[in-house]
This record gives structure tokens, C-alpha cells and sequence, in this order.
């Protein structure tokens, strides 16, 4: 009851202030303004990312958790925000970008926040020294990943969403109390935004939201799943598939035409499904299913056995390599699971 009523209020503060975000926006010039690579055509105010971490910030201090892991989470969270309202403002370069986000990264470290143990097949490794350097690889790697979807009304904001709510539910069954909590209550702060966010949009995440997101999401899944088995390494990058494909595809992409992983283009998974005929809103629930499958699996794994983790993993790749191939994302124009199929339906009388 304690936790719906989190939901609530987080809910409601974020549904009340996003408005006041929207005029702040307009008034002080956090706008964003369409160009060759954006698919919006009127300027658009982007502090959505302030009015989520501004009712997260305020329910988690309301909840007074007992464990201090949270102050590095907010700490870094608003520390990261600024750094993307500094970046949706000024333009900055890429590895200017990705210098605040280590600064940021950083603060979660200095609390001994860091991934340092696994556990594959029974046989513990530790990290030792590169502990911190696997941890920095994490957390860039879903910061970013989170920021490069946000390419379409509400299409971030919807897979936070989903990967929060799945996040809540494998914490609950390892009673991780405190996780689960500021899950929820970003799931609420996020759910009072997405009105405002969804197509067609009254405001942005900008990359303030984005990475605050990324930033966030990469804090609780460490936490969540500290000192973790081979399998469960996998959880958040499952729960989190559509983002991290588009990421991983994107930099092989952009590796077979020669240009620069940091370069941006209009050729990420949203961009693909709408060159196959689906409207901007089409594109955005077809990819949220896409990432509820991969969610779904996820929390699937968890409760399995070793063998039946291993049998939803290869589905889970398998779909993953059918969205591949229909959307092209890999720019190869190479389909041969696809083809595969079309012979065997061709045959059939």
C-alpha cells in the first residue's frame, strides 16, 4: 500500500509541474528547434528531464530511506541533468559530452557503488582494480543508450517505463526493498510525464532526461544486482534490449561505412521502422512491445533454471535478430533468416 501510494505522489508532483517546466522552457530558451536530423517540425521546450528528477528527488526524500546508496543517486543524477541541459543549450561536442558523464559516473564510485564480483557457473571472479572500469563501461554504455532512442515522441520515456517496472518486479522477489522502491517511484514520475511527452508532444526529455534516466537505471541495476550470477549479469541488458541494440548496431553500422561511432544520423531503430510505412505513434507502441518482449524475458529468466534461461535467451536473440534484419538496422540489406522463412511460405500450397 506504502509503495502505490510512492507511485501516487511521484505521479502527481511530476504531472502537476511539468506545465511550469513547459513555460520555464519557453521563457528562458531551453528550446529545441528542428533541423536535418530531427523529426519534429515546430521548437520544442526540453526540461522534461528536470521535472522527473524534480518529483523523484522530492518523493525519495519524503520516503527517507534507511540506505545511503541514495544520496549518490540523486547527487549524480542532478549532476548529470545539468550537464545535459548545458549540452541541450550549447550543442556540446561528443567527448565533451562524455567527459561530464564520466564526472557524473564517478559519484556513485566514490560510494563504492561499483561492480566488482560475478559469479559464473559457481566460481566467483573478482574485478579487483578494473572493477571501477567495468563500472564506467556499465553506466556509459545504458546512459547512452537511453539517449540515443530518445528520437521520438514519448519513445524514451515508454521504455524507462518498462524497464523500471521489470527492474521492480525481479527486486521484489530478491526482497530488495529499497531498489524496488525508487523504481517505483521513478516509474510514477515518468508515468506523469508521458502525457505531456507523447505524441504529438507538448515537451521533451531532452538530453538532461535522457541521461538522467541512463544514469539512474544504471545505478539501480547495479545495486539491484550486486555480486551477480553469470545469468543474471544479463538481466539489465535484456530488460533493457531495445536500447542496447539500437546502441550496438549503431556503432557496427557505423563501423562498416567508415564514419565515426560519436557521428549522428537518422538511421536508428525508430528511424528504420518508419521507413517501413508505420506513423510516428505506430512506430513508437510497436518498439514499446519490442521492449516489453525483451522485459518479459527477462523477469522470465530470472525465475527460470539455468537451461530454461539459456532457451529464452536464444528466442530473445532470434527476435532480436529478425527485427534486425526486417528494419535493416544493420544497414546490410542482408535477410537471410527472413529469406529463410519466405522460401518455406512460398512452397506451401
Amino acid at each position: 500500500m506504502y509503495t502505490l501510494f510512492m507511485l501516487c505522489i511521484s505521479f502527481a508532483i511530476s504531472l502537476l509541474i511539468v506545465p511550469l517546466l513547459i513555460f520555464l522552457a519557453k521563457r528562458f530558451g531551453f528550446v529545441d528547434y528542428p533541423n536535418y536530423r530531427k523529426v519534429h517540425k515546430v521548437p520544442m521546450p526540453y526540461l522534461g528531464g528536470v521535472a522527473i528528477l524534480l518529483s523523484f528527488t522530492a518523493v525519495t526524500l519524503f520516503a527517507q530511506p534507511v540506505e545511503t546508496e541514495y544520496k549518490p543517486i540523486i547527487i549524480g543524477a542532478w549532476l548529470i541533468c545539468l550537464i545535459g541541459l548545458v549540452d541541450d543549450k550549447y550543442d556540446l561536442k561528443p567527448l565533451v559530452k562524455f567527459f561530464g558523464q564520466l564526472i557524473a559516473i564517478a559519484v556513485p564510485i566514490s560510494y563504492g557503488i561499483v561492480i566488482d564480483t560475478i559469479s559464473p557457473f559457481g566460481f566467483e571472479i573478482n574485478f579487483g582494480v578494473f572493477s571501477i572500469l567495468v563500472t564506467v563501461i556499465w553506466m556509459a554504455a545504458i546512459i547512452n543508450a537511453i539517449n540515443l532512442i530518445d528520437g521520438l515522441d514519448g519513445l524514451a520515456t515508454g521504455v524507462v517505463i518498462i524497464a523500471l517496472a521489470s527492474i521492480a518486479v525481479i527486486t521484489i522477489f530478491q526482497q530488495n526493498i529499497f531498489v524496488m522502491m525508487l523504481c517505483i517511484i521513478l516509474l510514477g514520475s515518468c508515468l506523469g510525464f508521458l502525457p505531456y511527452n507523447f505524441h504529438p508532444a507538448k515537451t521533451f526529455l531532452g538530453d538532461n532526461g535522457a541521461m538522467m534516466l541512463g544514469y539512474i537505471i544504471g545505478v539501480l541495476s547495479i545495486i539491484g544486482f550486486k555480486n551477480i550470477t553469470f545469468i543474471s549479469l544479463f538481466f539489465p541488458i535484456i530488460i533493457l534490449g531495445v536500447p542496447f541494440m539500437d546502441i550496438f548496431f549503431a556503432a557496427v553500422r557505423r563501423y562498416r561505412e567508415g564514419v565515426s561511432v560519436w557521428r549522428a544520423d537518422k538511421n536508428h531503430l525508430h528511424h528504420r521502422v518508419q521507413k517501413l510505412g508505420f506513423s510516428h505513434r505506430e512506430t513508437v507502441v510497436l518498439i514499446y512491445f519490442i521492449a516489453l518482449l525483451f522485459a518479459i524475458g527477462g523477469v522470465i529468466m530470472y525465475l527460470a533454471t539455468v537451461p530454461g534461461a539459456v532457451i529464452i535467451a536464444i528466442l530473445l536473440l532470434f527476435t532480436m535478430n529478425l527485427v534486425v534484419e526486417a528494419t535493416n538496422l544493420i544497414g546490410s540489406n542482408r535477410r537471410p533468416v527472413l529469406n529463410f522463412f519466405q522460401k518455406i511460405f512460398n512452397r506451401i500450397p
